[in-house]
Protein backbone atom coordinates (compact mmCIF):
# COMPACT_ATOMS: atom_id res chain seq x y z
CA UNK A 1 0.00 0.00 0.00
CA UNK A 2 1.21 3.61 -0.81
CA UNK A 3 1.54 6.11 1.62
CA UNK A 4 -1.05 9.11 1.05
CA UNK A 5 1.19 11.94 -0.05
CA UNK A 6 -1.13 14.67 2.37
CA UNK A 7 -2.44 14.30 5.10
CA UNK A 8 -3.93 16.99 7.01
CA UNK A 9 -1.37 18.14 8.99
CA UNK A 10 1.88 16.35 7.61
CA UNK A 11 3.20 16.37 4.07
CA UNK A 12 4.68 12.77 3.37
CA UNK A 13 8.21 13.63 1.25
CA UNK A 14 9.46 10.00 0.53
CA UNK A 15 11.67 7.47 2.74
CA UNK A 16 14.22 8.49 5.15
CA UNK A 17 17.01 6.51 3.31
CA UNK A 18 16.48 8.51 -0.17
CA UNK A 19 18.21 11.44 2.07
CA UNK A 20 21.88 11.25 2.14
CA UNK A 21 23.78 10.76 5.34
CA UNK A 22 25.42 14.51 6.03
CA UNK A 23 23.57 15.59 2.88
CA UNK A 24 20.17 16.87 2.68
CA UNK A 25 16.92 16.72 -0.21
CA UNK A 26 15.04 19.90 -1.60
CA UNK A 27 11.73 19.81 -1.31
CA UNK A 28 10.00 22.21 -4.07
CA UNK A 29 7.40 24.78 -3.15
CA UNK A 30 5.06 26.16 -5.90
CA UNK A 31 5.47 30.47 -5.73
CA UNK A 32 8.19 30.54 -2.48
CA UNK A 33 11.56 29.40 -0.87
CA UNK A 34 12.14 25.16 -1.21
CA UNK A 35 12.84 23.41 1.74
CA UNK A 36 16.30 21.16 2.64
CA UNK A 37 15.56 18.88 4.62
CA UNK A 38 19.28 17.51 6.13
CA UNK A 39 19.79 13.95 7.72
CA UNK A 40 22.93 14.16 9.72
CA UNK A 41 25.42 11.66 10.81
CA UNK A 42 23.49 10.59 13.66
CA UNK A 43 20.41 9.61 11.68
CA UNK A 44 18.74 12.45 12.37
CA UNK A 45 16.46 14.88 10.40
CA UNK A 46 16.19 18.43 9.88
CA UNK A 47 14.23 20.96 7.52
CA UNK A 48 14.88 24.29 7.04
CA UNK A 49 14.28 26.82 4.30
CA UNK A 50 16.94 26.59 1.47
CA UNK A 51 18.27 30.37 2.12
CA UNK A 52 20.72 31.33 4.37
CA UNK A 53 19.77 34.23 6.04
CA UNK A 54 23.07 35.96 4.67
CA UNK A 55 23.20 36.23 0.93
CA UNK A 56 20.78 33.81 0.34
CA UNK A 57 22.92 30.55 -0.82
CA UNK A 58 20.76 26.99 -0.89
CA UNK A 59 21.72 25.63 2.45
CA UNK A 60 20.62 22.70 0.61
CA UNK A 61 24.06 23.14 -1.46
CA UNK A 62 25.91 22.95 1.95
CA UNK A 63 28.03 20.95 4.14
CA UNK A 64 26.51 18.82 6.81
CA UNK A 65 28.69 18.25 10.14
CA UNK A 66 27.13 17.54 13.27
CA UNK A 67 23.99 19.72 14.41
CA UNK A 68 24.88 22.71 11.62
CA UNK A 69 24.99 23.31 7.99
CA UNK A 70 27.80 25.24 6.46
CA UNK A 71 26.40 27.71 3.88
CA UNK A 72 28.04 27.18 0.29
CA UNK A 73 28.79 30.75 -0.79
CA UNK A 74 30.87 32.74 2.54
CA UNK A 75 31.00 29.32 5.06
CA UNK A 76 28.26 30.77 7.43
CA UNK A 77 27.08 27.94 9.81
CA UNK A 78 23.20 27.38 10.19
CA UNK A 79 22.48 25.15 13.05
CA UNK A 80 19.56 22.82 11.79
CA UNK A 81 17.56 22.85 15.00
CA UNK A 82 16.90 26.55 15.51
CA UNK A 83 18.47 27.65 12.12
CA UNK A 84 20.35 30.00 13.77
CA UNK A 85 23.47 31.64 12.41
CA UNK A 86 26.40 30.41 14.56
CA UNK A 87 29.68 31.80 15.67
CA UNK A 88 29.71 36.03 15.67
CA UNK A 89 27.49 36.07 12.30
CA UNK A 90 23.96 36.83 12.91
CA UNK A 91 21.10 35.79 11.03
CA UNK A 92 18.22 32.99 11.51
CA UNK A 93 16.35 31.06 8.56
CA UNK A 94 13.09 29.46 9.15
CA UNK A 95 12.56 25.95 10.29
CA UNK A 96 10.22 23.63 9.50
CA UNK A 97 9.08 20.99 11.92
CA UNK A 98 9.47 17.05 10.43
CA UNK A 99 9.48 13.72 11.95
CA UNK A 100 10.33 10.31 10.92
CA UNK A 101 7.19 7.70 11.06
CA UNK A 102 7.86 4.43 9.70
CA UNK A 103 10.67 5.31 7.50
CA UNK A 104 8.67 7.78 5.83
CA UNK A 105 9.56 11.53 6.62
CA UNK A 106 7.13 13.69 6.90
CA UNK A 107 7.05 18.02 7.54
CA UNK A 108 4.66 20.15 9.11
CA UNK A 109 2.50 21.33 5.62
CA UNK A 110 1.55 24.99 7.62
CA UNK A 111 5.22 26.03 8.04
CA UNK A 112 6.63 24.68 5.20
CA UNK A 113 4.15 26.86 3.20
CA UNK A 114 4.94 30.19 5.91
CA UNK A 115 8.32 29.24 5.97
CA UNK A 116 8.73 29.25 1.73
CA UNK A 117 7.20 32.44 1.81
Amino acid sequence: MTPNPLTADWLDIGWVDEIPVRGSRTVQVDGGDDIAVFRTGEGKVFALRDRCPHKHGRLSQGIVHGGAVTCPLHNWRISLTSGEALGEDRGCTPTVPVKVSGGRVLICRATTLTAAA
